[in-house]
């Protein structure tokens, strides 16, 4: 694992001036995986509270850029609590923050402005969707300490990444019922998951500073765990198909996404970083299936 880092300082942040490059890796928009990853449960819930509309597209075009915002937010909040242990991690010693590129004022100017952008978007949606959004600043100031004090910060981060689940079907519909909570549950079954494939980048670095997680608990026993989360959130997907009314082609769908899923436990080598990073990203595509699995199973 030595010298790997997932940071991107090159491709389309070297061609912005030079003074925002910082800011843009600060904000991880040199890696778009993780807006998209928050952005996926908002998409469900909305498609599966309402036909796809011009009303839904909206909410959709909405959640995009809030969950590009708010991931923004999210990791400049994490990198402030963690810029002293990131730089003796190999993967996160580059970040701004960690290698003085950044000083502390520049990242709390930032993410005030990040906040406001979020603001701004929030005050379109209904008010429970506004309160769900305002709830959920709690989680993102919370998870970063997890680590610290936990075995399962993956655990914290899944509670938090599938927040859009709850709060997209309450800006579609104006009400929570127990299709969304079985959604909510099956994004944090599947959040719980990837992010533990993606913590075993860091295992050998976290081991030796103290930094716990799924990762180095289950570490040789990870298969059967994220078979479990796995099968958990393909259960729990079908159980919200289930009480949401939607068709056999839904069920159907499932199983291109359920596939994916399952060459992420077979193929997963936790040893080698790369490869960790790449299943990971591939929770993109699995996402995107479900979101066209429940679009399938509205016709």
């Amino acid at each position: 694992m030595a010298g790997w880092t997932d940071i991107a300082w090159d491709g389309w942040v070297a061609r912005l001036p030079s003074e925002w490059r910082a800011y843009a890796v600060l904000a991880r928009l040199d890696r778009s995986i993780g807006s998209w990853l928050l952005f996926l449960p908002g998409l469900w819930s909305i498609l599966l509270a309402r036909p796809l509309d011009a009303q839904a597209a909206w909410l959709i075009l909405l959640f995009g850029v809030g969950s590009v915002v708010m991931r923004g937010a999210g990791c400049v909040v994490n990198d402030m609590w963690d810029r002293d242990m990131d730089r003796r991690v190999t993967r996160t010693a580059g970040r701004p923050l960690a290698s003085g590129a950044l000083r502390m004022r520049h990242a709390a100017g930032f993410l005030l402005a990040l906040l406001g952008v979020g603001l701004l978007i929030l005050l379109q949606l209904n008010n429970l969707a506004r309160a769900l959004g305002v709830a959920s600043l709690l989680l993102v100031a919370l998870y970063p300490g997890a680590k610290r004090v936990t075995w399962w910060p993956q655990a914290m981060l899944g509670i938090t990444f599938s927040w859009g689940a709850p709060m997209g079907y309450a800006a579609a519909s104006g009400h929570l019922d127990p299709a969304a909570l079985a959604l909510y549950a099956a994004a944090f079954a599947w959040i719980l998951g990837y992010d533990t494939i993606y913590a075993h980048q860091d295992r050998e670095d976290d081991a030796l500073i103290g930094v716990r997680s799924t990762a180095r608990l289950f570490a040789g026993q990870t298969r059967p765990f994220l078979a479990a989360c796995y099968t958990a959130t393909v259960g729990l997907l079908a159980l919200t198909g289930w009480l949401a009314g939607l068709g056999l082609p839904f069920f159907a769908g499932l199983l291109l996404p359920a596939a994916l899923l399952a060459w992420q436990i077979v193929t997963l080598d936790i040893d080698d970083p790369a490869g960790c990073l790449r299943r990971f990203h591939l929770n993109r595509e699995t996402g995107l299936l479900v979101a066209a699995a429940i679009l399938l199973g509205q016709l």
